[in-house]
């Protein structure tokens, strides 16, 4: 039963990523931009996003790049903290290693539920191809997505 919460969570997430659009910042609702202040004083939002119908803000944190999603009232969803693929659990190191042979994972992401649960993200490419894994906290993999590059993407 409680695997079939946390993957449920996780595709959620993993779904939700694939429909994010660009919005202003005035178009981001005040309890939302309260909400955000009051988590993370002091930190600049470089993007909004909407996904799913919640808003993702994109920042730094001292020499963490992060984003946190907070649905429409303000209320907080989930924290993404961009980590050295070296950080991943061992687990997720292996499975890469073991089913995406000659694949490179190129980014890796650390995601916080509210409710404190962990998971993690990768972005695995090989040339001009890439794909996203999502695992559990435990380093099990729970899927794999195709996601259209943003013109963000392509700077890095």
């Amino acid at each position: 039963m409680k695997k079939n919460i946390i993957t449920t969570i996780a595709l959620s997430l993993v779904i939700s990523f694939a429909s994010a659009q660009k919005v202003k910042e005035s178009e981001v609702p005040a309890a939302v931009k309260e909400a955000f202040t009051k988590k993370y004083a002091g930190a600049k939002v470089e993007k909004w996003e909407k996904e799913d119908g919640n808003f993702e803000a994109e920042f730094d944190q001292g020499k963490n790049e992060m984003s946190a999603v907070y649905n429409p009232s303000g209320t907080f969803v989930q924290e993404e903290v961009e980590i050295k693929t070296s950080a991943l659990p061992a687990a997720v190191t292996e499975y890469c290693n073991k089913n995406f042979a000659g694949w490179k994972v190129e980014e890796a992401t650390k995601i916080t539920a509210a409710d404190g649960k962990i998971s993690y993200e990768t972005e695995i490419g090989k040339g001009k191809e890439d794909f996203d894994a999502l695992f559990d906290d435990k380093g099990n993999f729970l899927k794999k997505t195709t996601e259209a590059k943003d013109d963000d993407d392509d700077k890095k």
